[in-house]
Parts: C-alpha cells; structure tokens; sequence
C-alpha cells in the first residue's frame, strides 16, 4: 500500500507504508541525515528508524535545536545508566529525564556514589559511544514488560508500569547493547552520534520527590552537539561558580541562612539590609507615581477565608497552620486575601475603579529541605505584591501598564527578559467561560504592546492564567520574577462587586502581579548578574577613605563626615595597615570608589578617588566628588 509524505519543503513523495523516516528522507534529500537526530511525525516527536505508517507530514529536529540536545541528552543518560550497571553491580535504575541544561539519573546502591567515581563512569561511557550501539526501540504488552524487569529485578521500572492508566496495554522500551530501559523516547539512531558530555554532581533525591519514599543517588551530567559547546559551557559553569550569591553573601557580609536558626530562613547582616532598603526604597517611590495605593495585612488570617478562598483546598501542602484560642489560622502564603477584604470595606462604584493595593508583603511557604538554595529558594519571604481591582473594559490597560512598569523595572537593573503565557492548569477553579475571558485578555494586552512571546500550556495558577516575564542575568541564565496574573474567580468567591454607571451590582476583575517578584531572590539574582559589583546607586558601601598614614586622620575624618551629611554611604580605613593592603581589601569588597588621603589632599582639600576596576580619575575637591556621586546615582548609574 502506497503513503503519501509531505517533506519540511512541502515536497509530496510516495512510498510503500512502513517504509522508516530515515530511509524517508534519505529519498527526499540525503544531505538532511547530516545533522537531523530525530524526526516528527504528523507533529509528534519519533525516532529516525519508525515507520510511518499513512498519510503523513514529517518535520525534522536537528541535533542543535532546543528539542534536539533533549533528546541527545536523555539519550546520554541512557548510556551512563549502562555505565553505572555495568561498573556497579547490582546498581538499580528509576528514572533519567533530559532537564534545561544536562539530564540526571537516579540509582538505588549499596554504597555512595562520589565525584571521584566520575572519570571511571564517564570512561565506560566512551566506550559504549565508541561501540556505535543502535537504540533500539520495542514495545511489548504490559505484562511482559513488568516480567522482564522483574527478572532484571529492576524493581523502580516495574512499579512505573504498574502504575500507569488500565488503559495502557502496550509499553516501549529501548535497547543498546546489553542495557534494557523503559522509555517512551525517541532517541538518536545510535550512541555513536554522541560526542560530548560531561558528569558535573551528585546528590540525594527521594523517589518520585516524595520524602517518605526512599532515598536515591541522583548523578547529574550534560552533553551538547560537540566538544566546542560544551567546553563553552562548561567555562560558564566556573564563572558562576565565581559569582554564586552564597559565597558572594558571606565574602560581602550581605547574609547569612543559619541552620540554628532553620533552613530557608535568611538573616540580613547590615549590609544585606541596606541592599534590601536601596530596592525596596525604589519601589515604593515607583509604585506612588503610578498610583498605587500601599496596604498591609496581617501575617496569620483564620483558616475559614483560606478554605473560601481555595488555597486550603489547592495549596495548603505549601502552608503553615496554627491555632488560637481553639480556632485555626493559616500563616499567609500570598497577599491576596487582605486586600479582597480591603476592598470590601465599604462600597465600591465604578468611578473608583481601578483600585491598585500595593504591599512589599512577607509571606511563608513550606518549602522542602532539597529544594531550598540560598536566596533564590526560602520559606520566608517578601513579595512585591500588587492586586489591582478594575471592571472587565480596564483590564487591557491595566495588563499593559504592567508590562510597561516591568520593562522599565529591567531596564534599570540591566536585564534583558523574555516572557511566557501560562494556561489553565488541571488543578484549577473557576469557569471555562472565565478562564477564555481571563486568558483572552492577557493575549490581547501582549499583542498591543507588541510583546512577543511563548505559551506554556498547563501552567497557570489554580485561579488563573498569567504572563510571566523570565529575566536573562550576565550569564543568560533565565529566573522567573515579574508575573501577571488575571483572575476572575476569587472576586467571585468573595462576592466582590462594584456599582456600576446603570446603577447596578457588577463584579470586578483581579490583577495579581509582581515585578521583582520575591525581594529576597531578586537580590540573589542580582548579586550573580553583578558579581557583587553593585551599580553605585545600589552599592551598600559607595566608597571608602583610606589614609596613608595615621597624620592623615584628622582631614579624613572631616571629609567622611562630609560625604555622611550629603548621604554618601562610606567607611573609613583607617587602620595602621600599608595602602596596598586597604586598597586590596577595598577591591575584594567590590567598593565602587576608593578615596585616597595623603599628603597632597590634605593640603588641597580634595580627595584622590580610585575606581574598583584601577582607573584613576585624579584629584578632586569634595564638593565636586559628592556631586559627580549623586549624579551618578540620579542616573541609576
């Protein structure tokens, strides 16, 4: 039986049905095979060996392409789970995802694996790519499956089976060499196409991320199309090794997370708060010229308003209870309930609206202990949080003030950013008609502000859609912090209305948005963009005078006092230590101007300013040095 094939060209070519997608498009064109690992079929990912059986279109994924390096990745995994077996007997696999960067794979053994076992592992890995084995695909009924990993006592692959819908007869797996997975795939046609990877950590991970399963050994590694790639990224692995925010916090005094005090708990040292001050400063003045109003609610609420809510019922893994005076509180995991109730206050009509409630909120979230990492990932924290209530006609507007106030905010800060649609999640409330309007509105608000972007489908909050602007810091990598989300249902739920221009009850729409989104991961980004280099406005320490002699004090002193009245932020050095060594610890504090003071200032009444990166602009009187900072600072410079 003859099948028509529609090529990437829109080409039509007829073949016997069954025919494979590599022989395929070795007919079509064979130079395609160059870089092609994997194809789609009628749009769904396949390997260069299936057959296409009916009319179909096939498109190509090329092994540099971001769905290409996945698939090469998860095919890597797949040859180290070999290596691990085949240098650790007895060693059990569970699971080996392709992630962002690299892929893992977790084991069940006996002993611990340790980075020192990485170059014997890797080494076995070369030579299974250099045995050019094929991935072969099969797929076998359920049963049989479960019966041949229960021989292989592969006890993780059996319970994966086990554990999918009844209606799932038939099951795939994959071969190469003597290594047996279970995998739905697809992979490249062979490990020979493999040519660069590398084992980067390992780590302790629960089965199926639940803690009362059992403990696993997690290996995590990368792979990229060639040895070029991955040495470029393994050269920007190092870099932020060298501007990691936990170093960076303890090396500039800015933090610390103390284990006396609990995990995911972030005690700011003076300097960290006044970071935090500089940002959250900066804020609040923004938010006024927008007209925000600032609010503030209470830390616990009674549990009764977080069930009306839904966040008992969707969120309360995440939450932390506790009771007074025999009734039950919920400490707040988000903002939004106060300022509902803020609104209801009293009447509201349509010539109020919008309403926008600002509050810098702390809230608490039970996060878990492997997940949480320095700033970026806490129990406690402090939101940005704004909820604007506006009629249905106002959301366009609102949605793209927002993503002007979001641009703006990047720009300051000095960071490029790319942005996401999230939709309705299975876990969700609320109508269809409501989420259609919900999303609808965030599409159109996107395009009117010719906004480019990507759907991530399934990934809204419970109550509702929402854009999520991902930042790119110095090393492009990608954080989630500004968000907008629109929400039709808690309004709804809270039996929030408005009185509208015919006189009648009508209901307002909700904004939920950030901009920084949470300020303690904000600064953790932000130390890892700079490098703890802070911009001048934002340096908790904008200079330092240093004395080359204890004759000198006296004129520093004058001026230190100087620069404090006019709001300098500056330390003395005035130590008996020799100049190098101040100007040394003055640079490994990353301070953006030293001020020297010797003979020749004191006696012109200047200062010698020196900046953190060697240049030496000259003598200045002070006068002039604290202008050209608050310049500077005006400047956001």
């Amino acid at each position: 039986m003859n099948i028509k094939i529609i090529f990437p060209d829109n080409k039509e070519i007829s073949f016997n049905e069954g025919i494979s997608a590599a022989k395929a498009l070795e007919n079509w064109k064979k130079e395609s095979l160059a870089c092609t690992i994997a194809v789609k079929i009628n749009n769904i990912p396949a390997d260069l060996s299936s057959p296409i059986k009916g009319d179909s279109t096939i498109g190509l994924i090329d092994i540099s392409s971001v769905e290409g390096l996945s698939i090469l990745r998860h095919s890597i995994s797949h040859v180290m789970a070999q290596a691990v077996q085949e240098i650790f007997p007895g060693a059990k696999v569970s699971i080996g995802p392709s992630i962002e960067d690299g892929f893992y794979y977790d084991f069940e053994y006996k002993e611990p694996f340790t980075m020192d076992d990485f170059p014997k592992i890797e080494k076995r890995m070369k030579k299974i790519v250099a045995a050019d084995y094929p991935f072969v695909r099969e797929e076998m009924p359920r049963a049989a499956a479960v019966k041949l990993f229960e021989e292989r006592n592969e006890n993780y692959k059996v319970e994966l089976i086990n554990d999918l819908p009844g209606d799932v007869q038939e099951v795939s797996i994959y071969k190469q060499g003597d290594y047996i997975d279970l995998c739905r795939g697809p992979h490249v046609p062979s490990t020979g196409m493999i040519k660069a990877f590398k084992l980067l950590s390992v780590a302790g991970a629960y089965w199926r991320g639940n803690e009362n399963n059992k403990m696993l050994q997690r290996i995590y590694g990368t792979g990229f199309a060639n040895e070029n790639e991955l040495a470029d990224y393994l050269n920007l692995l190092e870099e932020a090794k060298k501007r990691d925010h936990r170093r960076l916090g303890r090396e500039l005094d800015l933090f610390q997370i103390n284990e006396e005090a609990g995990p995911g708990l972030v005690i700011f040292h003076p300097k960290g708060m006044l970071l935090r001050y500089l940002i959250e400063d900066w804020e609040k003045k923004e938010h006024l010229k927008r007209g925000y109003d600032m609010v503030m609610g209470p830390q616990i609420l009674k549990v009764d308003l977080w069930k009306k809510s839904g966040h008992f019922d969707h969120y309360r893994d995440n939450m932390y209870f506790t009771e007074i005076d025999e009734q039950v509180y919920g400490i707040k995991p988000m903002n939004c309930l106060s300022h509902m109730l803020i609104y209801k206050s009293k009447i509201r009509s349509y010539r109020d609206l919008p309403l926008r409630y600002f509050e810098l909120g702390t809230v608490h979230r039970h996060e878990k202990t492997g997940v949480l990492h320095g700033l970026m990932r806490v129990r406690q924290f402090t939101q940005d949080d704004a909820h604007i209530l506006c009629t249905p006609q106002q959301l366009n507007s609102e949605i793209r003030a927002i993503a002007d106030f979001v641009n703006y905010a990047m720009g300051i800060f000095g960071f490029e950013y790319e942005v996401e649609l999230s939709t309705r999640p299975e876990n969700s409330i609320g109508s269809d008609e409501d989420w259609e309007l919900a999303t609808t509105a965030l599409e159109n608000a996107l395009q009117d502000n010719k906004i480019s972007y990507e759907v991530n489908a399934g990934d809204g909050a419970f109550y509702g859609p929402k854009i999520d602007f991902k930042l790119k810091d110095a090393l492009k990598r990608k954080w989630q912090c500004a968000t907008i989300q629109c929400d039709f249902t808690l309004p709804e739920r809270f039996d929030l209305s408005y009185i509208g221009a015919d006189g009648e009850k009508h209901r307002p729409v909700m904004l939920h948005r950030v901009i920084l989104g949470a300020i303690e991961r904000f600064m953790g980004v932000l130390i890892e963009h700079y490098a703890g280099a802070f911009p001048v406005w934002l340096s908790p320490v904008q200079c330092v005078l240093l004395t080359v002699t204890d004759k000198h004090i006296p004129y520093a002193q004058t001026v230190y006092d100087k620069l404090i009245q006019a709001g300098i932020r500056c330390e003395k050095y005035f130590e008996n230590e020799k100049l190098g060594y101040k100007i040394r610890q003055a640079q490994m504090q990353k301070v953006p101007y030293m001020l020297v003071i010797g003979d020749k200032e004191v006696e012109a009444r200047s200062v010698a300013p020196r900046t953190r990166d060697g240049q030496n602009p000259g003598s200045l009187p002070v006068d002039e040095f604290i202008a050209l900072l608050q310049e500077i600072c005006e400047k956001k410079q």
